[in-house]
Parts: C-alpha cells; structure tokens; sequence
C-alpha cells in the first residue's frame, strides 16, 4: 500500500512518476493549445517542437530531473545545450535572457509538477489504500509567493474520492500551482463535514483554474487519443502531419495486429476494428485516386480478416493463402507502397486504391475503401492477396 505519510519531496520523485512520463508519446506542435487536458496524460509536448530529435532530447532532459532529482539548474543548462545542437530558433522565450529563464521554468514546472501528479493519482487509487483511507483531502502550500485566492478556499476540503470534484480540480490547477492531495480516514472526513469543509462546500464550477489544466493528470492514461491525433494531422503543415504520422504508427505492435486475426479467424462472431495506424504518404494517395487522405486512420474490421482468409487462400498459380502474420505488413504495404491504382468501387458505392509492395520475394497487394466523412476518415482494408 502507498505510504501517503512519507510524501516524496518535489526534488525527489518517485516511480510512479518516472512510469507516467516515460510512456508520453513525442508530439510536435506549433502553440501551447495543440495538445490539451487529458491528452497531456499520452503525449510530451513544448510549443513550437516539431523535429523528433528535437523532441526525444527535451523529454529525455525532463526525465533526468525526474530519474535524478537535478532540479530546475541543470535543466536550463541542458535546454540551452539541446537548443544548439537542433538548431532551434524562434520558439517563445529566446528573445532575452530573462525571456529564456521564464520560458524553461515553464517548462521544467509544468512536466514535474503534472507528472508528480499524475503519480500521486496511481498512489492515491491504490486499491489497499482506498479500502483504508477512502477519502481525499485538498491542501494548499503555504510556500508558494502570490497564492491564488480560490487555490486558498480550497484548502482542507475533504470529499470521497469518486466525486466529481476531482474530476477537474486535481492540483495542479494552474502555471506554477503546488497544491497537492492526500488520502484521509473516515474520521477526518466527517470532521472535515462537521467543520464545513466536506461534499457541500465543493465549487460546482472551474473558476480559479487556468486554461487547460481542469483535468486530473493521471486519470486518462489508458484514454485512446487517436481522434484528437487525427484532427492535429488535417490541420498541421504537411512535414509535421507526416512527422506525427509516422510516430502514432510506431506505437502500433505487429504481434497486436497477428493476434487479433488470429482471434477473428478462430471466432466468426467477433465484430471488432483493429487500428494499424495513420496515412503517412495522402500526397501519393491523391495523385491515384484523386481524394485527399491526410490525417485518416487504417483500420482493419475483423470480417475483412476472415474475407481475406476465405476468398483469397488458393486462387491458383503462384499466389499463396494469406497467414496472420501478413496482416502485419499491411500499413508498410499502404505507406511504402510501389506502386498505388484506382480500384473499382466498393459495394458501399465508395473509392477504393490497391497498394503494392514486394517483401521478403511476395507481391502484397492490399486494397482500401476510403471513408471520407468528416469524422469517420478512414481507410479500411477490403481485400489483399499475395503473390509469390
């Protein structure tokens, strides 16, 4: 059970903290707003990034002050080192040395204090600990300069642990906000009640809390942020709308997409999707078949699996039965295709593209139907054979 009375120190993390920060994925964005609320608890973001290298060096940077305890010092040392090895320039901050000394705080802060947090919320929803101390209790810290007045109301407000105050006002609640939680017993709840600091006293509205941060860091770990990924792809400029591409197709596992054929194969009732990941090449799309895919999902329905498996096994000739293990090759198939055609239209009456691409000595050719509503923008797989 997690020892709510020894409280790591901020200098000093913990596990729980290290394990959220390091599954973030690197996400390029133009401004601060690019990524918001819940989808901070999936993706590293620091406005204005958009190289991979650029990205991989400034999480790495934040995950030794997490891994080490470096503090704020050698964070602003390792910023300036990584900004001139990237060659990065115009981002916020780089104006003035005062400028840059804010900007890195910034930085620094934020990642540390919403990381810890999200720690805290794993520690706090141990299942020993909710069973011995089922209610949170907010307090506010007597060290910080300029106090927010409503961060200050807040304090010693006890509720129990599902209510959906915690929802929006976990800490930290603000740019520079060192409010924190604790678990408490039932005995200090009902003091708290007795005291007017219990479930009547909570706000019923986000007042006090800055722009972006009324969420719970932590709580959304295991929340799929494809869409919100899928709406940044139409709107960003091409090179960051492939960079980013590329990077949610990496957090695809082969053995994933095996596995779920398999799965589909061995059971005809199963009406599952399988996600294979983003359109990296929608210039190359368009030039065959006419339609823009930028920012569409590859999808693969099990019902495609089994079609696949049933009426492509044995066609004659040199072309071998499709296995599940081929199924993993069909993003590199659409992304790295040798050659893309038109298809004919599928039975919904919608485009379709075949995509080929030798590998390994076997001629895959897959082909696509093309969803083009504005927010189901998918390409599903309908068929694909292979020649030996």
């Amino acid at each position: 059970m997690a020892d709510l009375e020894q409280l790591p120190p901020w200098n000093k993390p913990f596990q729980e903290q290290l394990t959220f920060f390091k599954k973030k994925l690197n996400l390029p964005t133009e401004r601060w707003d690019d990524i918001v609320r819940q989808a901070h608890d999936r993706g590293f973001m620091v406005a204005g990034a958009q190289t991979a290298d650029l990205l991989t060096d400034l999480h790495n940077a934040i995950q030794k002050g997490i891994e080490q305890g470096t503090g704020l010092g050698a964070f602003k040392k390792d910023f300036k080192q990584i900004v001139a090895k990237n060659g990065w320039t115009g981002w916020t901050g780089e104006e003035s040395e005062a400028r840059t000394a804010w900007r890195t705080k910034v930085i620094y802060q934020t990642n540390m204090n919403a990381s810890y947090a999200a720690g805290r919320w794993q520690q706090l929803n141990d299942p020993e600990l909710a069973k011995a101390k089922p209610y949170w209790q907010y307090l506010h810290s007597d060290s910080v300069t300029f106090p927010r007045p409503l961060h200050k109301s807040w304090h010693g407000l006890t509720l129990p642990r599902d209510h959906p105050f915690w929802t929006e006002h976990f800490p930290p609640n603000g740019w520079g906000c060192q409010c924190r939680v604790i678990a408490v017993t039932k005995t200090v709840y009902m003091k708290a009640v007795a005291n007017g600091r219990g479930p009547a006293d909570a706000p019923g509205n986000t007042d006090g809390i800055d722009d972006g941060f009324n969420y719970a860091p932590g709580a959304n770990i295991a929340t799929s942020f494809r869409e919100l990924v899928q709406d940044k792809l139409i709107t960003y400029p091409p090179a960051i709308s492939t960079a980013l591409s590329r990077l949610m197709n990496k957090t695809v596992h082969a053995e994933d997409v095996v596995q779920f054929v398999k799965d589909a194969l061995a059971n005809p009732d199963v009406t599952e999707n399988q996600f294979l990941g983003f359109v990296e090449n929608p210039a190359d799309i368009q030039k065959a078949v006419g339609e823009d895919t930028t920012g569409f999902m590859v999808m693969l329905k099990s019902e495609y699996a089994r079609h696949v498996n049933k009426s492509h096994s044995r066609d004659g000739g040199k072309q071998r039965p499709p296995t599940p293990d081929d199924f993993a090759h069909v993003l590199t198939v659409l992304n790295e295709a040798d050659k893309l055609t038109p298809g004919d239209a599928s039975k919904h009456e919608l485009p379709t593209v075949k995509a080929s691409k030798e590998i390994n000595g076997d001629l895959i050719t897959a082909v696509f139907e093309l969803r083009l509503g504005k927010k189901n923008r998918v390409l599903n797989l309908l068929s694909m054979y292979i020649k030996t």
